[in-house]
């Protein structure tokens, strides 16, 4: 149920953009808001209390969906991707600060003996993810702030997942070069 969850949640958040370009002017805030509430609602509800955030920022989501459905602005559906890339920030973020950070976790399903310099590298990759994470929520906010809806979908449906495959791809490439000079 859990990942069924999170994975219906991360197509809702790759449509998202499409879906509301489509939706303006033919229908209200809420039929886009109340969908995702209840999407944030389930994975809050399905997750681990054990690990940290998994209840609060779902809950978070909730109320800002919420809002924006009582809101009924289309302009502020406009913001959700500033907030999921915030959102991942934290996560990613807060990581670093305690326990292992996201990409450690990662990199354990497949090697459970991660040696020290493996260690070093899974941080520097989470460190440079939070990077993205605030750039990407950076341009994110200048586009839902500045941009006419075109390049607002543009870069949240397509560009934004263009650079964050990118940045994996990267990573991946790198990864051998790295193991190596460790």
């Amino acid at each position: 149920m859990k990942r069924g969850v999170a994975a219906v949640l991360a197509l809702a958040g790759i449509a998202y953009p499409f879906v509301v370009h489509a939706a303006l002017g033919r229908a209200s805030v809420a039929w886009v808001a109340l969908p995702l509430a209840l999407l944030w609602l389930a994975r809050g509800l399905t997750a681990s209390a054990a690990q940290p955030g998994s209840r609060l920022l779902p809950a978070v989501a909730v109320v800002f969906c919420l809002v924006l459905a009582i809101w009924d602005s289309e302009a502020g559906l406009r913001w959700y991707p500033v907030l999921v890339n915030g959102m991942m920030l934290a996560i990613f973020g807060a990581s670093l600060k305690a326990g292992r950070p996201v990409i450690e976790q990662l990199a354990r399903l497949r090697h459970p003996d991660l040696p020290p310099e493996g260690v070093r590298y899974t941080r520097n990759v989470t460190r440079v993810w939070c990077a993205f994470f605030a750039l990407n929520g950076a341009m994110a906010a200048a586009l839902a702030a500045w941009a006419p809806w075109s390049w607002w979908v543009a870069y949240n449906g397509a560009i934004s997942y263009g650079l964050m495959g990118l940045l994996f791809a990267g990573e991946r490439i790198l990864r051998p070069a790295a193991a190596k000079a460790a």
